[in-house]
């Protein structure tokens, strides 16, 4: 690969380590707020309810719910698009290229599910299984990104394209399983602004506003339908269309043309543009416009701000878990969580990859290791964000959603370090 091929991965992978050890901060900051002497006020702000309240209409949720289920769908369609990309020009738009990460996600998703009902014997904790399944992009490629030259670029575009294919496992469970009693009279609704989005996307017809304005209604119809309104961003996603509305020669003329055209525009001897300088720069907007992938500019957009502030704004919310509470624990359930994402993942991501080489389905590229497939598979089991967000929808009480928490923080911290320690044997790369 040239490195004008994997400037923009590299640029990905950079954001997201950036973004573990933000994800880091806020999480260690959560728990100690939670366990300080001003921990009422932690759970107050959370708690505070916001909303419109007018004489005929009521719509308000406390401050934690507007994080989970409102700005989390910011963070779905930001997977949602990732998803839309790698599937239609990626590193899943071939089986060849699927073949290999997609078998790493169905052992990362089987194995830790099938641990945890082996594991748990409580009936009342079996809305549970589904923590275990999604691994933590963000926190896994910090890890990979401190190891340096001892892991090699396909190694770190592996753990990227399984864990899509994971988040993906993790929506649809979310949308069959998670979610409640059904409104259909909505739900048809929200699908139908859907379906004109992708007839819309279909003609390559694309607009910022229409997208915000149908996304809030779609998202509120979710909400009231009984479906997790974050499944909207996710289907959101899927109407942004990928290709530009104009190919590069006609992109590189229309440049051409402005920029003559600029030259010979009056220049005024005021500090402001004439109105011929403005009327270039206005087709200079348009044109890029034009060139732009729609799907690409709003990937790029968004994901500064999900890295950077939407997911450590959700550690901060739902990681605060208070000390005093610890000795109603349901151990039992930590210890099942904890194993589900160390074992499960470890076990389940590599021995299927394995299988699948030894039978001769998937490909190996060279550089990468039958060790540091063991390796990166147990940071799969790192699964903070997807888990904890899991683990909101499975239990409402306080007792087991504190302790599915315990359990992703020991489980992830465990898979954070044998994963380390086992790729930090291997020898750098020239």
């Amino acid at each position: 690969m040239t490195k004008s091929l994997l400037s923009p991965f590299q640029k990905f992978v950079k954001i997201e380590s950036l973004s573990g050890i933000l994800l880091l901060g806020a999480t260690i900051i959560a728990l100690i707020w939670a366990n300080s002497p001003y921990a009422s006020n932690y759970q107050a702000i959370w708690n505070y309810e916001l909303g419109i309240t007018t004489q005929s209409f009521k719509f308000t949720k406390p401050l934690i719910l507007w994080i989970n289920d409102g700005l989390m769908a910011i963070f779905f369609f930001l997977i949602g698009l990732e998803i839309k990309r790698e599937v239609l020009i990626g590193e899943l738009n071939t089986v060849k290229k699927l073949a290999f990460p997609l078998f790493g996600a169905i052992g990362g998703m089987i194995i830790p599910i099938a641990l945890f009902f082996i594991i748990n014997q409580n009936p009342e904790t079996r809305d549970g299984w589904g923590i275990s399944m999604a691994t933590d992009i963000a926190f896994s490629l910090a890890v990979l990104n401190a190891l340096g030259k001892r892991v090699p670029l396909n190694l770190k575009i592996f753990l990227t394209a399984f864990a899509i294919v994971d988040d993906l496992g993790a929506v649809m469970v979310i949308a069959l399983f998670y979610s409640g009693t059904i409104n259909l009279v909505l739900l048809v609704i929200a699908l139908g602004i859907l379906a004109l989005l992708y007839i819309l996307a279909a003609r390559q017809y694309f607009s910022k506003f229409v997208l915000l304005t149908s996304g809030v209604v779609v998202w509120f119809l979710f909400l009231n339908a009984g479906i997790h309104p974050t499944i909207a961003g996710i289907l959101l996603a899927f109407s942004v269309p990928v290709r530009q509305k104009m190919v590069t020669d006609d992109f590189i003329k229309s440049l051409g043309n402005i920029y003559n055209d600029f030259k010979k525009a009056r220049i005024l001897k005021k500090p402001i543009l004439s109105q011929q300088q403005l009327t270039q720069l206005n087709n200079l907007d348009e044109t890029t416009d034009q060139f732009r992938s729609p799907l690409q500019s709003l990937e790029h957009d968004l994901h500064g701000w999900v890295a950077y502030c939407i997911i450590p704004i959700f550690a901060l919310a739902n990681a605060g878990i208070s000390i005093n509470g610890l000795a109603s624990l349901d151990t039992s359930l930590v210890v099942t969580i904890a194993i589900a994402l160390v074992l499960g993942k470890g076990i389940g991501v590599s021995g299927i990859v394995l299988i699948a080489q030894k039978l001769k389905w998937i490909t190996i590229p060279d550089d990468i290791k039958k060790r540091q497939i063991i390796g990166v598979s147990f940071l799969a089991g790192i699964g903070f964000t997807m888990a904890i967000f899991i683990g909101n929808l499975a239990f409402t009480s306080s007792v087991y959603l504190n302790s599915a928490k315990i359990g992703i923080l020991i489980g992830s911290i465990i898979a954070a370090v044998i994963g380390f320690i086992i790729l930090r044997q291997m020898p750098k790369i020239n």
